[in-house]
């Protein structure tokens, strides 16, 4: 049965009738099309993909194998501090423990855990006897059961080294790391060896401890007055009847209010090397764990010694002086290098037979004949470098830093021990997901489900694990929800999504609430025909 439209009055052009006296709105203003929260289908997909794009960026990597029988990589790894707690004074027992990439998100994804990023000869404790027995490893086959899953109890490698990063603590002033309050950017060592033999274990570093000045120098910094500018030191500045330049003086201080806000990096502190200036470098750590390679310092390949600053009030005139010292030493050098290219060139001279004479000195042709038998052997660079800086100081090395080692018979043994030194180390990268993989695109590859198992790309890494598990559990509960709707071909309004919802939370009130206005707004919607 169809309802007649009710009368619109001819002298009012709004969407507002009456039946029975009862003011009623036209379906163009109905309730469920007025909802902040309606969208089309198409919205919704279009909105769907692109968070589904964006979930994708979050976690390319397939997660489905564990890498620990792979042996030791240098591969990302995670510390769970759910599973293996850190004690609150460092100098308690304490039994770290890292897992691989794979592991943090199907084993630990619900677990705190720490990003330690990349660490060489590693390999994943999951399922070892680092971690209860309660905690199994479910991506590796268990061994008495044939199965995928239930893994525990294992013998860790004895290879794997830890350091303070396993218990969040991270550079020289061992600070808990809080993603969400630090700022600017930390650098991980290359690393020469072990908190165990004197260095730091590939640890991170906040460019103001490396000079001594702490993490948050930048504060202090902040916090003292600024001399003016015009050389009045602190004076206030002189009054001016132009009202001109006092606008101007305004704006420009708003502007570099609005700059300070907008910068939210830390700087760096004076005497560190600007980011692009080099690729790689070690603490002062593992240079005193290692003095012989204090001697690269401010040589090819190498920056110069960037000094921990344990005396900050040193005058400036001794350094000026030392300066001045090595200046007249460099010129010394060169004076006596040309002098003695000087002489070269003149027992050249005396050695070249005249122009046009055929005749050469036999001795001389049987001298270059030897010299080209003679196998070539590499000559010890350590006497041509300066001497070592003296002090505590960092490393900074350049792409390059590994072609400018001296690799004689004497000098080779202090690199062996470490490849790092030798040649660009290879890091372990798990395989692309099947979704990623295809086209290198996002869009329109994989299925709702796998792809819904990434996280958003700038979401915290714990946050993006549980947004996935929570986007998962969330999408079985929808599933027939959506399907009903499917099956009748009707359309879905906002009042059945808000009390589908209140059904879910168990908001027995606001399910009687959308009741009622679902039945109220249907009636209006027919009263619109």
């Amino acid at each position: 049965m169809t309802m007649d439209p009710p009368p619109v009055s001819n002298d009012s052009h709004d969407a507002l009738g009456t039946v029975d006296g009862t003011a009623t709105q036209s379906r163009t203003n109905s309730f469920s099309q007025q909802s902040d929260n309606s969208q089309t289908a198409a919205d919704f997909i279009r909105d769907q993909l692109q968070l589904e794009a964006d979930a994708r960026e979050a976690l390319p990597y397939s997660f489905e194998n564990c890498t620990k029988p792979l042996g030791s990589l240098r591969q990302n790894v995670f510390a769970c501090l759910t599973c293996n707690p850190p004690p609150e004074n460092p100098a308690d027992p304490f039994k770290p423990a890292g897992v691989c990439y794979s592991c943090s998100v199907q084993c630990h994804g619900e677990h705190e855990l720490v990003e330690i990023f990349q660490k060489r000869n590693f390999t994943c404790d999951c399922g070892t006897t680092r971690f209860t027995p309660e905690q199994q490893c479910t991506l590796r086959i268990n061994p008495e059961t044939n199965t995928k899953g239930g893994v525990h109890s294992e013998q860790p490698n004895a290879n794997n080294k830890y350091n303070q990063n396993f218990s969040n603590r991270f550079c020289a002033c061992s600070v808990d790391y809080k993603p969400h309050e630090q700022k600017g950017t930390m650098f991980q060592c290359l690393g020469l060896g072990t908190h165990e033999t004197g260095g730091c274990g590939e640890d991170w570093y906040h460019p103001g401890c490396l000079v001594g000045l702490g993490p948050n120098w930048y504060e202090k910094q902040a916090k003292q007055p600024k001399q003016s500018s015009d050389g009045n030191d602190g004076t206030l500045p002189p009054i001016s009847e132009d009202p001109t330049p006092q606008n101007d003086t305004h704006q420009q201080t708003n502007g570099n209010e609005g700059a300070e806000e907008d910068d939210e990096d830390a700087p760096l502190p004076d005497g560190f090397p600007a980011e692009d200036a080099f690729d790689h470098f070690l603490c002062y750590k593992c240079v005193e764990a290692h003095p012989w390679i204090k001697r690269y310092a401010g040589t090819p390949g190498f920056l110069p010694a960037v000094f921990v600053q344990t005396d900050r009030e040193a005058p400036l005139s001794k350094k000026r002086k030392l300066e001045d010292d090595n200046l007249s030493e460099d010129s010394g050098r060169n004076k006596r290098i040309k002098d003695g290219s000087e002489e070269a060139e003149g027992e050249a001279e005396a050695i070249l037979p005249a122009p046009g004479s055929s005749d050469a000195d036999p001795q001389v042709k049987d001298e270059d004949s030897k010299k080209d038998e003679v196998p070539h052997v590499a000559k010890c660079k350590l006497p041509s470098l300066p001497p070592a800086p003296v002090g505590r100081f960092s490393l900074f090395m350049t792409e390059d830093f590994r072609d400018h080692f001296c690799r004689c018979a004497a000098c080779f043994p202090n690199l062996e021990p470490h490849p790092q030194l030798l040649e660009e180390e290879d890091a372990y990268e798990p395989p692309l997901s099947d979704g990623a993989s295809e086209h290198n695109s996002t869009h329109g590859s994989g299925s709702l489900y796998e792809r819904g198992e990434s996280a958003l790309k700038n979401v915290d890494r714990v946050r993006a694990i549980e947004g996935v598990m929570a986007y998962n559990h969330l999408k079985e509960r929808l599933k027939p929800f959506f399907q009903q709707f499917a099956e009748s071909g009707k359309a879905i309004g906002a009042e059945d999504i808000k009390e589908y919802f209140a059904k879910l939370r168990g908001d027995e009130q606001v399910i009687k609430d959308a009741g009622e206005a679902a039945k109220e707004d249907h009636r209006q919607e027919q009263d619109g025909y």
